[in-house]
């Protein structure tokens, strides 16, 4: 029942996005929701999570609408870290048709990360440092 924007899994349990401050924990078998996580950064829902991706442990979620991807840990909610993307898609490709930024990927055996968006011409892979 209801919207599914996003789906993770840290190879057990499926973790879905609804749009909404929450992740929902999924049985892959009966696909029946479990717990609910609600997903804060500084005490404050962070609403539209929409694609998700487990790394290492974590759940990565882009919000909606925003250059930014929360990294957020399962058993709290809690946002520990934000990646920003801003101008990571070149202004030069960006035309009517492009769209938000919402796909990330994450190769396991490798530890690279990738992302990119609805309609974009490119697929990133991105390193992370941590300031």
């Amino acid at each position: 029942a209801g919207e599914g924007w996003g789906l993770a899994t840290d190879g057990e349990t499926l973790y879905l996005s609804d749009g909404s401050e929450h992740i929902w924990e999924v049985d892959p078998a009966t696909f029946r929701r479990g717990r609910k996580i609600t997903v804060t950064a500084a005490g404050r829902p962070v609403q539209f999570l929409n694609e998700l991706e487990w790394i290492e442990g974590k759940i990565w979620a882009n919000v909606y609408t925003t250059d930014q991807i929360v990294i957020i840990d399962p058993a709290t909610g809690t946002v520990e870290g934000v990646v920003d993307l801003a101008g990571l898609l070149p202004e030069e490709e960006i035309t009517p048709a492009t769209d938000v930024l919402n796909g990330i990927a994450y190769d396991a055996a490798t530890r690279r990360i990738f992302v990119t968006g609805k309609n974009w011409s490119r697929l990133f892979e991105i390193e992370i440092v941590k300031k």
